[in-house]
């Protein structure tokens, strides 16, 4: 019994410190279970947390790509709607444009229909005026008829050339107002014609603009040899001056001087004189006087030469020798800054082409054309106006009367009554007036300077009359045997108070009056 007891109480306590041991175990893994699960959930929240700030990072990071993405779509879509915009204005205002143009298009059309329609009104009713008239007329005559056969008791045949009479007066009514019609039509039309030729003839002619100088430069070899053009005293440049009539300025522009001289074909003179007494060397005033009177005469030649190269250039042919140096001349003149050859064959030009559109004689034309202003060749030697001064000189030439008087008429000093006259007044119009070819101050200094010397040159006794240094001074070479010392004096007061009574200038004029006699023999 107590045997069993104890194997029951120690089961009991076996079993007990089991069902504890059970317990605490139990205890044990419920608290590590907790304590895993309190790990995890606290692992895990962790987890979500840094889940969560990642994607919260990635959010914005993914917010700034699109709103970068954005912009960029942005910006590029208003570059091409801008561009589009653009496009769309452009092609509206074209649309606009062609819509406006297509509007006055149809407006005019329109207009010109309504003025077709009453046009055709007009006319239909002015038909129908004048049959009426025309019938009322008719019967008006065969009531006069009878009237006056009633009446006057005439014969039929006196009747009928009243009749006659009547009708003609009527008719001469009705042509008379027919042909002044005609005559405006042919007016305007003749209006359009003409400026259709002239059109064709200045296209055709293209002509070089000139330019005008009043100097010349000269180059030398050395400039030692100013000293000698100077001379001893300055006798040589004086001598050079006096026999050309143009000034030489010496000054320091290295191996060179000028030639100044408002007279194209003296400068032209003095400048072919001094390359030769400069090549030559010897430089002396017997020798200049000796170089510029061949100087002269050479020049004399290519003047001819100029007369005919212009002659072949344009065509004219048949021009005598003396012709042909009143044309060569003209290479050395100047109108209004313009040279008077260049513009002499451009107004030949011109006329042929005009004459050509007229079914006129072209070799007639460009004859008269080039001949027209031959006057400017001696005009400064002969009195009376260039036109009729070239008029006289064609028609000592031996020019036809048609070609004489359309050189007269070219300045409308004479009425231009014939075709050819016409053509040359017009072809001088068109020349002279276009843009540029012109310059009317440079024409006025000429015109001073040879008012000038003919002044000096209308005195008894003058050889010969230079204006130099711009106008400010003139030189006078008087014959000896004619013009003594004594009245030289009185002379050169003369001069002076003449020319302050017709000339306008500025400043004053220095006159120098030169006489000297010269006396010379040959040993044999």
């Amino acid at each position: 019994m107590i045997g069993f007891l104890s194997s029951y109480v120690f089961w009991l306590v076996t079993a007990g410190v089991g069902l504890s041991f059970g317990a605490a175990g139990y205890v044990y893994r419920k608290y590590r279970a907790e304590s895993k699960i309190n790990g995890a959930e606290e692992y895990s929240a962790k987890i979500l947390k840094d889940a969560e700030k990642e994607i919260e990072t990635k959010r914005k990071e993914l917010d700034l790509e699109a709103k970068d993405e954005l912009y960029k779509l942005r910006s590029t879509f208003e570059q091409e709607t801008s561009s589009r915009r653009k496009e769309l204005s452009a092609l509206e205002s074209k649309i606009s444009q062609k819509e406006l143009n297509l509007d006055r298009k149809v407006d005019l059309w329109e207009r010109r229909e309504r003025d077709i329609a009453d046009k055709e009104n007009s006319i239909r009713r002015r038909t129908e005026d004048l049959g009426k008239k025309q019938a009322e007329l008719t019967r008006t005559l065969e009531e006069e008829k009878r009237s006056l056969q009633r009446i006057s008791e005439l014969t039929p045949e006196k009747a009928k050339e009243i009749f006659l009479a009547k009708i003609a007066e009527e008719a001469k009514y009705d042509a008379a107002l027919l042909a002044k019609k005609i005559e405006d039509e042919s007016r305007e039309d003749a209006q359009k014609k003409g400026k259709e030729i002239i059109a064709i003839a200045i296209q055709r002619c293209a002509a070089e603009y000139t330019t005008e100088s009043t100097v010349s430069v000269v180059s030398l070899p050395n400039d030692e040899m100013k000293g000698r053009i100077i001379g001893r005293e300055g006798r040589n440049i004086r001598a050079f001056e006096i026999a050309t009539g143009i000034n030489i300025i010496v000054d320091d522009t290295p191996e060179a001087v000028i030639l100044s001289g408002f007279d194209p074909l003296r400068r032209e003179i003095a400048k072919v004189a001094l390359e030769k007494l400069i090549a030559d060397g010897r430089i002396h005033p017997g020798r200049i006087e000796e170089v510029v009177e061949k100087a002269d005469k050479e020049i004399q030649i290519a003047v001819k030469e100029a007369g005919e190269q212009a002659a072949l250039e344009v065509g004219v042919q048949g021009l005598n020798s003396e012709e042909m140096k009143l044309i060569g001349r003209l290479k050395y003149r100047t109108s209004y800054g313009q040279n008077v050859l260049q513009h002499s064959k451009e107004a030949a030009y011109l006329a042929g082409a005009m004459a050509a559109e007229l079914g006129q004689d072209i070799k007639t034309a460009k004859r008269a054309g080039l001949l027209h202003d031959i006057g400017k060749s001696v005009d400064h030697e002969v009195e009376g106006t260039h036109a009729q001064i070239g008029a006289d000189l064609a028609k000592k030439c031996g020019e036809p009367d048609n070609i004489v008087y359309a050189i007269a008429s070219h300045h409308e000093e004479k009425p231009a009554n014939t075709i050819l006259s016409v053509l040359i007044q017009a072809a001088d119009a068109i020349s002279a007036s276009r843009p540029g070819v012109r310059r009317e101050t440079f024409e006025k200094y000429v015109k001073r300077l040879e008012e000038l010397e003919s002044i000096a040159t209308s005195f008894p006794g003058v050889n010969k009359t230079y204006a130099i240094n711009a106008g400010r001074e003139i030189r006078v070479m008087v014959e000896p045997d004619k013009i003594s010392d004594t009245e030289s004096v009185k002379l050169l007061r003369d001069i002076s108070k003449k020319i302050e009574e017709n000339l306008n200038y500025p400043g004053q004029i220095k006159i120098t009056l030169i006489r000297e006699t010269r006396v010379a023999d040959y040993a044999k």
